[in-house]
C-alpha cells in the first residue's frame, strides 16, 4: 500500500444560521424561520475524558444540523449503551439512549414509522459488534434508510478498558492481560457483506473529512455505515497515531481511481493494513426496505378503498371462517 500522505479536505467554512420560509397560519404570509444554532442544538455538557474523540464526532454533528438547516423536531439521535453512546443526552432534539446493542432495532422503528425524518444512530465498537452484532447484520441486509456512525476506539472504555471485538491481536487488557488472543472483527468487511449500500470511513482528528462522510451519508437513500475512529486517550492511547499526520502516521484517500459500485473492490480495500485508506468504500443504489413497505402498504390500502372500517374487519373475520 502506499504510504503517502495527503492534504486534508478544504477546511469548513462558516456557515451563517439558515433561514427557513414558511407559511403564517394567522395572515397566510410567509414568514422566516431561522435555523438552529450550537448554543440551541447542544443540551447537557459531555461528560467524556478530556480529549476523547467523540468530542470531535458530537462537534461535527451540530455542524451538520446547523448547515442542512434542521429544526429540532426533524432531528432523531439513537443510541445504545457506551461512551460513543451518550450522544442522544447532549442533543436538543428527539431522541433516545436505548437498551445496550439494542439502537438498530428502535431506529429503525421510527425510520419504518416516520418517512419524514432522517435517524442518525451512533454506537461504539462493543455496542455494535458485540452485543450488537446480529442487529447491525439484519438492518444492513434489509437496507433501511438511516446513517449509523461507529465510533471504534479498540477497546471497551466506559467499563475500563477491556477487549473489544475490533482490540488487535495482543493488546492486553483486564480481561486480556497475556495479550488479546482472539482475531478482531474487521467493521468495512462486515458491513459491505452484510449488504450495507453505504460503507465510509474516517477519523476523528480529520474533522473535515468526518463532515464529508456524514453529509455524504445522509444524502444516501438506504443503510449508510461510517466507521470512525475514535481515540479513547484513558485506556488506548496512541492506538490511531499511524492514520494521524499530526503523529507521524498517514492519512491515505480512497484512490480516485477506486469504483464505489465494485464490492469485491471495496472488500479488498477495506483490507488493507492499517492505517489503510479513509472515504467512501462502497456506494450503490438498491430499494429500500422503507420504500418496500410503503408499497406492499399502498397496495393493501388499494383492495379496502370506500369500505369503513368495521367493514374491513368483518372482511377479516370472514376469511377465518
Amino acid at each position: 500500500m502506499s504510504q503517502t500522505t495527503v492534504e486534508n479536505p478544504k477546511p469548513i467554512s462558516a456557515t451563517a444560521p439558515a433561514v427557513v420560509a414558511r407559511p403564517s397560519t394567522a395572515t397566510g404570509s410567509t414568514t422566516e424561520r431561522k435555523g438552529l444554532t450550537k448554543k440551541e442544538i447542544a443540551a447537557d455538557h459531555p461528560t467524556w475524558c478530556p480529549g476523547c474523540g467523540d468530542f470531535s464526532v458530537l462537534a461535527l454533528y451540530f455542524k451538520l444540523i446547523e448547515k442542512r438547516k434542521l429544526h429540532h423536531e426533524k432531528i432523531t439521535t439513537v443510541a445504545g449503551i457506551g461512551c460513543s453512546s451518550r450522544f442522544p443526552y447532549f442533543v436538543q432534539a428527539h431522541g433516545a439512549h436505548y437498551i445496550h446493542g439494542r439502537a438498530l432495532p428502535f431506529a429503525s422503528g421510527i425510520s419504518l414509522s416516520r418517512p419524514d425524518l432522517h435517524v442518525f444512530a451512533f454506537g461504539g465498537d462493543g455496542d455494535a459488534f458485540s452485543i450488537g452484532g446480529n442487529h447491525f447484520n439484519h438492518t444492513a441486509r434489509k437496507n433501511i434508510k438511516m446513517t449509523y456512525v461507529v465510533m471504534d476506539n479498540w477497546v471497551y472504555g466506559l467499563t475500563k478498558k477491556q477487549t473489544s471485538p475490533t482490540s488487535p491481536l495482543g493488546f492486553k487488557s483486564k480481561t486480556d492481560q497475556w495479550g488479546a488472543v482472539d482475531y478482531p472483527i474487521n467493521p468495512m468487511k462486515q458491513a459491505i457483506s452484510a449488504g450495507a449500500t453505504f460503507v465510509a470511513r474516517t477519523t476523528h482528528t480529520n474533522p473535515n473529512h468526518v463532515l464529508q462522510m456524514m453529509e455524504a451519508a445522509m444524502d444516501h437513500d438506504g443503510f449508510s455505515f461510517i466507521e470512525c475512529l475514535s481515540e479513547c486517550v484513558e485506556f488506548y492511547e496512541g492506538a490511531f497515531d499511524a492514520s494521524n499526520p499530526r503523529k507521524g502516521g498517514v492519512f491515505n484517500l480512497v484512490p480516485g481511481s477506486h469504483d464505489v459500485t465494485d464490492e469485491d473492490a471495496a472488500y479488498k480495500l477495506a483490507g488493507e493494513p492499517f492505517p489503510g485508506h479513509f472515504g467512501i468504500f462502497y456506494k450503490v443504489a438498491r430499494a429500500t426496505k422503507n420504500a418496500k413497505e410503503a408499497e406492499i402498504i399502498q397496495n393493501f390500502r388499494g383492495k379496502v378503498t370506500g369500505l369503513k372500517d368495521w367493514q374491513i374487519l368483518q372482511k377479516n373475520f370472514d376469511r377465518m371462517k
